[in-house]
């Protein structure tokens, strides 16, 4: 199973990790890692790298960060350069890594990847964009004399 370790700043990582166990429970090789304005990126490496050593089943690590540029990014970057099993996604929302702690048994590190990305971007979304996509698909069956 891919192991996947969660980083962001602030109490990012904490409050999505707290929010996907009330909605789908406790996941095994499952880290989550906050960044706080008065850690250090120093601190943040050597945290990212006990995770690593804590859950590293070897299938695989992916890390799930917040913002692109960002220290958590970065600092996970420079760990995945020194190894091809780690991968780094970053732009997390909840509904990315809810679903991709359920799927990542089945997947390899791109596929995981990629669904990851396909996963975060519909996520992305409002209630005008559901609503208009709603109506176009009962326009459509309509047509369709159903």
């Amino acid at each position: 199973m891919i192991a996947v370790i969660l980083s962001g700043h602030g109490g990012f990582a904490s409050g999505i990790a707290k929010a996907v166990h009330q909605v789908i429970g406790e996941q095994p090789q499952f880290k989550y890692i906050d960044f706080p304005a008065e850690s250090t990126t120093a601190q943040l490496e050597a945290q990212m790298r006990d995770a690593i050593s804590a859950i590293d089943s070897g299938d695989g690590i992916v890390f799930l960060t917040d913002l692109l540029g960002g220290t958590p990014f970065r600092t996970a970057s420079l760990l995945s350069q020194g190894r091809d099993d780690i991968e780094v996604v970053t732009g997390t929302n909840m509904q990315m890594t809810a679903e991709m702690l359920l799927e990542r048994e089945e997947l390899n590190l791109l596929e995981f990847c990629e669904q990851a990305l396909t996963c975060g971007h519909r996520g992305i979304t409002s209630l005008a964009a559901e609503m208009a996509l709603k109506n176009a698909q009962r326009v459509e069956v309509a047509e369709d004399g159903i």
